[in-house]
């Protein structure tokens, strides 16, 4: 992902939490995945490939995003996972078809 790919993510945040870039103390990490009932084509896919590079033993793939948001310094921690957490669920993954997983560190 881009640093403008990252810019326009974060304007969509609240005010509070558009970064610092070049201080930044903390950091929120977003991993969205499709959920287990979801066909993934492009897990399958690259299953497949292992499998005829002769890759054994892999039983399943799924392909996802991960997603780094970086946190201006002094930043309230509950407040940030409870915004962010917000952003994940409405725009940065789909619901129907992904599970998210948070972390702020």
């Amino acid at each position: 992902m881009s640093i403008i790919d990252r810019i326009i993510i974060l304007t969509r945040l609240p005010p509070p939490f558009i970064p610092n870039f070049t201080g930044a103390s903390m950091k929120a990490k977003i991993i969205i995945t499709p959920k287990k009932a979801v066909l993934d084509p492009q897990g399958k896919t690259v299953q497949n490939a292992l499998a005829h590079m002769g890759y054994t033993g892999v039983t399943g793939v799924h392909i996802g995003k991960y997603i780094e948001i970086d946190l201006a310094p002094g930043t309230d921690k509950a407040a940030a996972e409870k915004a962010i957490n917000d952003a994940a669920h409405k725009l940065l993954s789909n619901p129907v078809i992904e599970d998210y997983k948070l972390e702020i560190e």
